[in-house]
């Protein structure tokens, strides 16, 4: 088992989405961060089995809603740099995870 790690940036992806669903709709919002986390937490046993999508970053697709998260695989760790709406064009999304801050902190 792997430990999770996450990025403040994917904190505010997760943060953005969570208020994108509760506008649609109340407790969408609660629901949608739920899942996210579940999935998120999963990495701690198949971090490394998604395929590489971009350089290093793996993506693990969100098995409720039309989102991926990127990751990287450390020797004891997973890190989550950005959960993304898939619904983007796929030049924005490299273009997020180019302009990456892997520097920035991450939270647990």
């Amino acid at each position: 088992m792997r430990d999770v790690q996450i990025s403040e940036d994917a904190l505010e992806d997760l943060n953005n989405g969570q208020l994108f669903y509760e506008a649609q709709e109340p407790g969408l919002g609660e629901y949608f961060t739920a899942c996210l986390r579940a999935d998120i937490e999963g990495l701690r046993v198949s971090a490394g089995v998604h395929g590489v999508v971009y350089h290093d970053y793996h993506r693990l697709l969100s098995r409720v809603f039309p989102y991926g998260i990127f990751y990287t695989i450390e020797p004891e760790r997973a890190v989550v740099w950005a959960v993304i709406d898939l619904r983007r064009s796929s030049e924005w999304i490299r273009q997020r995870l180019v302009d990456q801050d892997r520097t920035s902190g991450w939270s647990q």
